[in-house]
This record gives structure tokens, C-alpha cells and sequence, in this order.
């Protein structure tokens, strides 16, 4: 107790308090790496190490945010061994790869820089074989392959920001105003930047390698880029952040048939293994329907149109009454039109369903704080610092739930951890305010 109070009551002035985090990251020594897709020495501020590191640090957050890996072990196990057996002959086959379908519903795939890879069920529901499922993660596995995301990362100077914990993205995909803004999620941040025209040839290319060299027909790219391309011309909002990530043009498209038709031709009598793929993809297509209303309800979310999104996805529910995913979005709706007791009630059952996904503790602990049932709070925030840890927004919530109950040391040790992580935004300044009014810092202009 002696040593906290010391900590707290130590004199930080206002600059201090802003250059606090700015500080947090070590320096990376600049250097010359060779790539290992290309063989070519390359610029790289980020190792190997570090790339791994970061992806542990963050993509649980991004899985997370996507409401969790789908609760259907043969699905997962099928998209781990599809995974597995592309990596394995990949130019970088000792990264610690790992592969899972996510519960969102929007259309995308993406990969961490040390080999988390995930496909969303938006996108699984739109495929038709395994050779296409392959041609998709073998895309993903060539950006890890080819150090993509750390080389973004090099030219662009932003390794300090990472470095210093994960960046904050609030809500989800879709975007839902202010209510998200407050819900404390993270997600991927700068380790999900946009890739340029060139990585996604080169990742299309290695791709194309990968499964060939599997045993998969090369035709199987070539339905999947008939998929993207359809989906680009028809402005499918559900795939809006995959197109942001992964931009898709008429020239990748005919350098992918071209491919096919030219080095690849003696492959495209290899199988695709749709009725494989079909097998293993049943129990999802059989909710097919509610992803599609839960993809028109978030549209409607990301226009905060509520009440149809609401209506959407009841009906969604109807179809799909347990489905994690739709009771948790049902649950933002219902907060951003203040419904906060709807919201519990919806929460609890959401909890129910998937009592090992992190995601409905933090709406939990948030809904009770609306409640003014602070003890509660704090319990749905230890359970999800159980489940995922790294959040500094629980910290913060923390020490609300704490000042809500009168117990101004706890939560000013709270606020002042929460300050060590983030020294921007609306709830900085108010952790901030409390401590200077509270006296455990002094508020001075240097």
C-alpha cells in the first residue's frame, strides 16, 4: 500500500504526462535483411523475432473483435489442416502459423506478421471448393512469407507505435458511431495496413505456388478471383475492409488467368475438392441465411439506421438463435439506442452461448457501469482480463468501477496505469483530471 501511494503521489507535470508513452517503445537498430521469398537484401527495421512477438501481442484482440473463432471444431480443425499442409511448403515453414475461421460477417481473410491467420465466415460462405479455400490462404501465407506487414511497417516508421502495446481500434468493421467509440475493444491497428498493388501480386503469385506445389488445381485461384472481382464490381459493402486492405484491380485478376493458363497449365487437372469442402463447410451454410441479415443489420449500424438493423438482426435470430456473433451485435444495437437492461439481458445469453470469448465481458462490465452496478463491473472486467489480457481500456474501466464505489486509492491506481498505455482521447483526460483533483499529480505547465 506504501509503495503505491508513493508511486501515485510522485509529481508528474502535464508535458511529462504526454511524453509518457511516447517514450515506451526501445529503438530499433536499422538494417539491411535478406528476403526470403526474393533472396534480395532488403531495408527491414523488424525481425523475425519481433514480428512474431507483436503478432502474439495483438491478434487475439483482432480474433476477438471478429466475435471469436466459429464454435465448430471441424470447420477450424479443416481450415487448420488445408493451412498446415500450404505452410509446410512455403518459403518461411517454421513461422508459427495457425489458422482459424472467425465469426464476423464480413466478407475478408487476413494475416498477422507471425503467421495468425484468420478467415471470416463471410468470405467461407461465398467459396465453393477447398482449392479455392487454398488459393485464399496461400495469398495470406505469401504476405507472411514475403514480410509484407514489416516492410510496410519499415518504410513507413511506425514499428514505435506498435512496440509500445497494441494499437486501439474501437468496434468493428462496420463502424457504429458514437456508442462503439466507448465500448473499449482493440483490435489490429497498424499490423492490418493496407497492402499495395505490388504485395498483393507477388502474395497472388506465391499463392498460386503454394497450392499447386499442395496438389491443388490452379483453377482454383481463378475461382477466387472471379469471387473478388464480382464482388468489387457489385460494391458489396460486406466486403468493403477487404477491398481496403486488399485491393483488387482487372490487371491482378488477368495476371492470376494468365498465370494459370501459361506456367500453370499442366496443373489444372488437379483436383478442387468441392464435395470436401462442401462436407466440411455444411453447418455453417446451414446459417448461411442470418449471416446475410446480420450483414444487411450492420450496414444499417455503420448508417445508424438502429431500429432497422435492429430489425434485422431479430430476424437474424430467429433463423439463428445461438449464434454468438448476432446476440452480441444485437447487444451494441440495442446500447446505441440506450435499451442499456435489453442490452444485459442480451449480453448474459451471448456469455451463455460462448463463455470463452472475451468480447461480451468488457459489454458486460460496460452495461453494468451504466447500471451503476459497480461490483458487478468489476467482475465481468476480471473475467475478461482472464480470457485476454492487454487491454488498457479495462484498466480504465476498472478504475471507473472503482471510483463508482468510493474507493478513490483503488481506482487512482487504476487511472494511473491506464495513463502509462495511452495519453490520448476523452478518457485520458478524465483519468487524468481525477488524479490532479484528487491530488496524486500536480497539474503545471513547463
Amino acid at each position: 500500500m506504501a509503495n503505491r501511494k508513493m508511486a501515485l503521489e510522485s509529481v508528474m507535470t502535464r508535458r511529462k504526462f504526454m511524453e509518457l508513452t511516447a517514450l515506451a517503445s526501445a529503438g530499433f537498430i536499422t538494417s539491411c535483411a535478406v528476403n526470403p521469398v526474393t533472396g534480395q537484401q532488403q531495408l527491414m527495421l523488424v525481425s523475425e523475432a519481433q514480428e512474431i512477438d507483436m503478432d502474439a501481442k495483438s491478434s487475439p484482440h483482432q480474433f476477438s473483435a471478429d466475435y471469436g473463432a466459429v464454435q465448430d471444431d471441424t470447420l477450424n480443425g479443416y481450415l487448420a489442416r488445408t493451412g498446415r499442409s500450404l505452410a509446410a511448403i512455403s518459403h518461411r515453414p517454421r513461422m508459427p502459423y495457425s489458422f482459424r475461421a472467425v465469426n464476423a460477417n464480413y466478407v475478408n481473410a487476413y494475416a498477422f506478421p507471425g503467421g495468425s491467420i484468420a478467415a471470416t465466415r463471410g468470405i467461407l460462405l461465398k467459396m465453393e471448393s477447398e482449392a479455392e479455400l487454398a488459393a485464399l490462404l496461400g495469398h495470406e501465407l505469401g504476405h507472411v512469407n514475403a514480410r509484407h506487414t514489416a516492410e510496410i511497417m519499415s518504410k513507413n516508421m511506425v514499428t514505435s507505435a506498435v512496440v509500445g502495446g497494441v494499437t486501439a481500434w474501437v468496434g468493428s468493421a462496420g463502424g457504429f458511431g458514437q456508442v462503439a467509440s466507448q465500448l473499449g475493444m482493440l483490435g489490429s491497428g497498424a499490423l492490418l495496413a493496407s497492402y499495395s498493388r505490388s504485395n498483393e501480386r507477388q502474395a497472388d503469385a506465391l499463392g498460386l505456388e503454394y497450392m499447386v506445389r499442395s496438389g491443388y488445381s490452379p483453377k482454383g485461384m481463378v475461382g477466387l478471383m472471379e469471387l473478388l472481382n464480382t464482388l468489387s464490381r457489385g460494391h458489396n459493402s460486406a466486403a468493403d475492409l477487404l477491398f481496403a486492405t486488399h485491393p483488387m484491380s482487372g490487371e491482378r485478376y488477368r495476371t492470376a488467368v494468365d498465370a494459370v493458363n501459361g506456367t500453370y497449365a499442366g496443373a489444372t487437372e488437379k483436383p478442387l475438392y468441392r464435395e470436401r469442402f462442401m462436407d466440411h463447410t455444411a453447418g455453417l451454410r446451414r446459417i448461411g441465411g442470418a449471416v446475410e441479415l446480420l450483414q444487411k443489420g450492420e450496414k444499417e449500424m455503420a448508417g445508424e439506421k438502429y431500429a432497422a438493423a435492429e430489425a434485422l438482426f431479430a430476424e437474424a435470430l430467429q433463423q439463428a438463435p445461438r449464434d454468438y456473433a448476432g446476440l452480441v451485435l444485437m447487444a451494441k444495437c440495442l446500447l446505441a439506442q440506450k435499451k442499456v437492461d435489453d442490452a444485459g439481458r442480451t449480453l448474459k445469453m451471448a456469455q451463455q452461448v460462448y463463455p470463452q470469448e472475451a468480447q461480451t465481458y468488457v459489454l458486460n462490465g460496460y452495461v453494468y457501469l451504466k447500471q451503476k452496478q459497480f461490483e458487478a463491473a468489476l467482475v465481468q472486467f476480471d473475467g475478461y482480463d482472464r480470457r485476454l489480457t492487454g487491454n488498457p481500456n479495462i484498466t480504465f474501466f476498472k478504475g471507473v468501477a472503482h471510483e463508482g464505489l468510493g474507493v478513490k486509492g483503488s481506482a487512482a491506481e487504476q487511472y494511473y496505469r491506464y495513463l502509462q498505455a495511452v495519453n490520448q482521447g476523452s478518457n485520458a483526460q478524465y483519468a487524468y483530471s481525477r488524479l490532479v483533483e484528487w491530488g496524486y499529480i500536480k497539474s503545471q505547465q513547463q
